[in-house]
């Protein structure tokens, strides 16, 4: 076993005027270190296209998730998904992406745009073996993992972007291997990535998309855990237990609170230095202490990581903003969204008498759900979560 980890992202845009997306991507966990991407395309576009692709992204996870090989999904899938009488091409086309043990990644595709493989920062032209399954060409692939591979599946409406306005044929494949590798040598998460990809096509169609666009990105790269500490312990007499476990873990290390980094500092010896320097107006000033890695405010602060998280889950539309700014909980973001992998919270049960104020929103349940809420945002993201309380 390797200390490697798959960093997994996509983004999607609909077609113009749809309600419903015509692509669809599953993912799939198989025990601790296994991992199966979907991604199909549904012939047309809005409800049906929505429907088709759905069921044949559904159809390959559960089964593989079931145990049975990818040949044996890729027969059944092939054999019942039906063919357009009138353009005499498959009702749903797909990608699929199964990553063994973070130490192989086997990659069959049928009828999508070829998968981008990017190996040390350059286009990598990986070998594929045909199969005919009932008359159906599928392609397929298995490669062992490096550090920094970066596996790029699309949806049709990729390459077919600008088609007639901006290029006559389309964005060529060339051209789009061209701009993801001057993107990957940016160091951006495959959530981010994606995203840049699915917007850039975006531009393309005129902000108007003639077909469903749709983007994953599988980023390879070592494992970096984190360490979260948030809130004082209900017990006073666990302070010294509850620092101890925290700073005896590898990986980075973030405090949020003011009391709980007074205790810290108690702790290390060392002196709190709080910053009167307001990067963001709704987020409060950061703080230094030495031997911890960032310092900030507790529950406003945590909060806005919390928004940050949901909108990265979904459309991701300021990843511009936490990408750049230099306030606590921006910073939060880019230690936990881009560089983490492995997150341990500890989390004080403590009541601040602060929040006691009837005047003020915040109870000892917002905190509690806080850490709830960001740690379910975080596994999806792919991370390994573990919660501690006291």
């Amino acid at each position: 076993m390797n200390d490697l980890c798959a960093d997994i992202g996509y983004k999607s845009i609909n077609h113009y005027g749809e309600e419903l997306c015509g692509d669809h991507v599953d993912i799939v966990e198989e025990g601790e270190n296994s991992t199966v991407i979907v991604l199909a395309d549904g012939l047309g576009s809005g409800v049906k296209a929505s429907i088709l692709s759905t069921l044949t992204s559904k159809i390959i996870s559960t089964m593989m998730a079931a145990g049975l090989s990818i040949e044996d999904c890729v027969k059944s899938i092939a054999a019942t998904l039906p063919v357009c009488s009138v353009r005499g091409v498959a009702y749903s086309t797909f990608t699929i992406m199964n990553i063994v043990n973070n130490e192989t990644i086997d990659i069959i595709q049928y009828d999508n745009p070829q998968v981008i493989v990017l190996r040390d920062n350059q286009n990598y032209d990986y070998p594929k073996t045909e199969m005919n399954i009932d008359g159906k060409k599928i392609y397929k692939t298995s490669l062992k993992l490096c550090e920094n591979d970066i596996f790029i599946a699309m949806s049709d409406g990729c390459p077919h972007a600008g088609l007639g306005a901006k290029y006559n044929f389309g964005w060529k494949r060339e051209e789009i291997i061209e701009y993801m590798t001057a993107v990957s040598f940016c160091g951006y998460t495959a959530k981010n990535m994606s995203t840049m990809l699915v917007d850039e096509c975006d531009k393309l169609y005129g902000h108007k998309p003639g077909d469903d666009t749709t983007s994953c990105v599988v980023k390879i790269r070592k494992r970096e855990p984190m360490n979260i500490l948030f809130g004082p312990p209900s017990n006073r007499d666990d302070c010294n237990r509850m620092m101890a476990l925290f700073f005896s873990k590898e990986g980075k290390h973030i405090i949020c609170g003011g009391t709980t980094s007074s205790i810290a500092s108690k702790y290390l010896g060392k002196p709190l230095r709080a910053s009167l320097n307001f990067e963001s107006s709704d987020v409060p000033p950061t703080a230094e202490l030495e031997g911890v890695d960032l310092v900030t405010e507790g529950v406003i602060t945590v909060n806005k990581v919390l928004e940050y998280a949901k909108d990265y889950l979904g459309e991701n539309k300021h990843y511009e903003h936490w990408n750049f700014k230099h306030d606590g909980a921006s910073m939060i973001c880019r230690l936990l969204f881009e560089e983490a992998t492995d997150i341990n919270f500890y989390v004080g049960r403590a009541i601040n008498p602060a929040h006691q104020n009837p005047d003020l929103p915040i109870t000892f349940s917002i905190k509690m759900n806080l850490v709830e809420e960001l740690s379910e945002c975080l596994r999806k993201m792919g991370k390994k979560i573990k919660v501690s309380y006291f």
